[in-house]
């Protein structure tokens, strides 16, 4: 069946579907967006704060619940009843009559690639590698509208050619050709185009129209109303068929949720929000049963029908109602294109090429089994028939399609697209910055408030080390063996309780990643980021900082005041913002676990022996251990600036067999301790924020330089100007088509004299019987 066909007859009808920008025609808004009476606050502000601040909200969040609840009797059924499409409420359907679209959505986009090769440096993944080469010499092209499939076996290169069209690649790889977007090369604004990744990264803590909800506010400008905005979220939510799943926790690590076919659908979500013009999709069928993936596909597939959305997905396995929905196949196997053109194309172009596919079988089976060669030795060992393996079957595939005429018509085609040319894009209005900012830190607080790993655990075993280190040195005294176990307490508080912060190490990976994805999409910027995670975390920081922190204070009978106490706990604060900090950059730079808390631990361990107790300052090997280690542990400032809290105005005992009338200052013990009393110890917190602030900074710069989203679609140009015409320097050869080999000259930058067009070899007899 040809991808233009017609949709099957058992096929669900869609459903009335809302543009993404609306006016309506009376009163400039829905009615379920309209101003509640008594509510204060009116404008684009009012419906910020409203949707980040729940205290905000007055009667319109009742009133808008209307929009995703679905009415009583007979309405509700026909409502709950899910065919793969959106299914919206009766008064949403009324309303959806009355829309009338303002904000064209402009001309679709139109991508081309020649010649496209991706190779891996040598030594890049794996020491001592030679170099790889994971695309060779890729060609084609995707048009507005339609639905375009990359396809073959694992392993080809599916996701390597959709991060090089999407401009995604890593750094460890080389990429030659030429990809233009509209016949030029040219940056991708916001909104323009989405990616969603082949790994599901969410957070585990957000349920389904949270995560969609809260992306929505990142994504949707400033001027649609917040009501409106949950309405389109709720909207696009029940389009993917997860209308039940929708207050249900997508979950994680820790405690299981949804499923993985619906963290798929959820991600489709979240990129679907803004209505792209150009969407990649990296196995959007994984976890989905052949049903569900249908709907998805289907959806997404007249989506770009109706918004000229032009589609690109890397599919490893459709069922033959979904390889129906596409409108052009590119078939790659080990990096090599076996065939690129529409779906009914393909199928002829096998069977000219001697392997035709069997009745009654799927035809991308048929496909992926004829070019699979994983299991070439099993094969062999198990037929007894003399057949092709698959690596034979490969090659000659692969040789066809480069002198078949399926080539040139991709080639002119291409030669044509670019010809065109396009319009040049249009930003998509975005949330501003203090939306993006507030929205961000009320996600991250409610993440950091539901994850029991991120800071409750810790604030547990905050409060139980506080208690052994309280009863263990219970009422320290003011004699003169006192003074040594008042700084073996301010040591132990000090290294202790600030090491334990590569506790929510693992969770700061999360956060990386799901910022990484979003970061890459454009939703917000690495300033937002820091931002709101700074915000967000401080006042768990000063939750388990000041609990352990008292207690212990008072157990261990330290130096009495408020003013000694407040210091105590803001040093303890700090340094645990400090280290959270360090570990976030380490996240960054080691983004495993299991390596990551090993490298946090041993920076920490460093810096703890540098820090002025084991060994005094003075005493420290000078290359090195004292410049610069010594001055750039985060240790020394904390431990001196608690020895200046705790000593001066103090006076001890001599020890009473050396002079049992003396008495020892504060002053004699910090001189003893060698601690710095040229500033005091406000200025060691100033330093030790001022640590923290530069860590931040190096976390920023980090992120800002690895993390950058690239939407540049363009990659080197050859030397020469590419020549239409498939005339490669390969083993060619020739096959039958609809079209006869052009006899066009090839152009001067070609380099190569124009020859006749090759004669069409007569067809073996299993082939005339096939056709006839």
């Amino acid at each position: 069946m040809a991808a233009a066909s017609p949709l099957p007859r058992w096929a669900p009808t869609p459903s009335t579907s809302l543009p993404l920008w609306r006016r309506w025609v009376d009163g400039g808004a829905t009615p379920d967006a309209q101003q509640a009476p008594g509510v204060m606050m009116t404008g684009r502000w009012s419906s910020f704060f409203r949707a980040v601040f729940p205290c905000t909200r007055g009667r319109d969040d009742a009133d808008d619940s209307r929009i995703s609840r679905p009415a009583s009797g007979a309405g509700a059924g026909a409502a709950a009843a899910f065919d793969g499409v959106d299914v919206l409420p009766p008064a949403a359907r009324a309303a959806a009559a009355h829309v009338v679209v303002v904000d064209d959505p402009g001309p679709g986009i139109f991508l081309t690639w020649e010649d496209v090769r991706v190779t891996v440096a040598a030594g890049a993944r794996t020491r001592g590698a030679p170099p790889a080469s994971i695309l060779d010499g890729i060609s084609g092209h995707a048009r507005a509208g339609e639905v375009l499939a990359i396809m073959g076996p694992s392993g080809c290169g599916k996701t390597t050619l959709l991060d090089t069209l999407a401009g995604r690649l890593g750094a460890e790889m080389n990429q030659t050709g030429v990809i233009l977007i509209n016949g030029r090369q040219q940056k991708l604004a916001f909104g323009t185009s989405a990616y969603v990744t082949q790994d599901n990264v969410l957070m585990s803590t957000l349920s389904v129209r949270e995560a969609v909800y809260y992306s929505a506010h990142l994504q949707l400008p400033d001027t649609m109303p917040s009501p409106e905005k949950r309405a389109h979220a709720e909207r696009v939510i029940r389009e993917m068929g997860l209308g039940d799943a929708m207050d249900t926790r997508i979950g994680g690590r820790i405690s299981r949720g949804i499923s993985g076919g619906q963290r798929k659908r959820v991600s489709i979500c979240v990129e679907m929000l803004t209505r792209p013009r150009l969407l990649f999709l990296d196995e959007p069928t994984s976890g989905l049963d052949s049903a569900a993936s249908y709907h998805v596909m289907s959806h997404i597939a007249r989506v770009a029908a109706r918004e000229s959305m032009t589609v690109i997905a890397a599919v490893h396995q459709p069922s033959g109602d979904v390889f129906d929905l596409f409108h052009r196949l590119c078939l790659l196997a080990y990096g090599r294109t076996v065939f690129f053109g529409t779906v009914s194309d393909a199928t002829e172009f096998f069977i000219l090429s001697g392997f035709p596919c069997p009745h009654l079988r799927n035809p991308s089976d048929h496909f992926l089994r004829t070019i699979n060669k994983d299991f070439d030795e099993e094969t062999a060992e198990s037929s007894n028939a003399k057949r092709r393996t698959a690596a034979e079957a490969t090659d000659i595939l692969t040789n066809a399609y480069q002198s078949s005429n399926y080539s040139e018509k991709t080639a002119d085609q291409i030669v044509e697209m670019k010809g065109t040319g396009g319009a040049p894009f249009r930003r998509k209005e975005q949330a501003s910055f203090s939306t993006k900012l507030l929205v961000l830190t009320k996600r991250s607080f409610i993440n950091m408030h539901r994850d029991i790993g991120y800071y409750w655990m810790r604030l547990g075993i905050y409060m139980g080390i506080g208690l052994c280190i309280g009863t263990i040195f219970y009422q320290v005294g003011y004699t003169y063996s006192s003074i040594q176990t008042r700084c073996e307490v301010i040591m132990y508080t000090t290294a202790l309780l600030t090491f334990m912060a590569i506790g929510g190490f693992p969770s700061f990976v999360e956060d990386i990643k799901v910022f990484r994805r979003e970061r890459l999409s454009g939703h917000y910027g690495v300033v937002e980021f820091v931002v709101s995670n700074t915000l967000s975390a401080g006042p768990y920081l000063a939750f388990i900082a000041v609990l352990p922190g008292a207690m212990l204070y008072y157990l261990t009978g330290l130096t009495a005041g408020a003013g000694h106490l407040a210091y105590f706990v803001a040093t303890l604060c700090m340094c645990t913002l400090l280290v959270e900090s360090m570990m976030m950059i380490v996240a960054v730079v080691v983004p495993d676990f299991l390596m990551g808390i090993i490298v946090g631990a041993g920076v920490q361990g460093v810096m703890m022996l540098n820090g002025g107790f084991f060994r005094l300052p003075k005493e420290l090997p000078k290359p090195v251990w004292r410049y610069p280690c010594y001055y750039i542990s985060f240790h020394k400032y904390a431990v001196q600036g608690f020895y200046k809290n705790e000593f001066l105005g103090l006076s001890f005992p001599s020890d009473q067999l050396v002079d049992p009338n003396a008495t020892v200052s504060g002053l004699q013990v910090l001189d003893k301790l060698q601690v710095e009393m040229g500033y005091s110890k406000w200025v060691n917190l100033a330093i030790l924020f001022g640590m923290m602030v530069i860590y931040r900074t190096i976390f920023f710069a980090i992120v800002k330089d690895s993390i950058d989203p690239q939407f540049l679609l363009a990659a080197s140009p050859p030397a020469a100007t590419a020549c239409p015409l498939p005339c490669r320097r390969r083993r060619r050869r020739n096959i039958s088509s609809s079209r006869e080999p052009s006899s066009r000259p090839h152009p001067p930058s070609c380099g190569r004299p124009t020859a006749e067009p090759p004669r069409r070899p007569p067809l073996p007899l299993s082939l005339h019987s096939i056709i006839s």
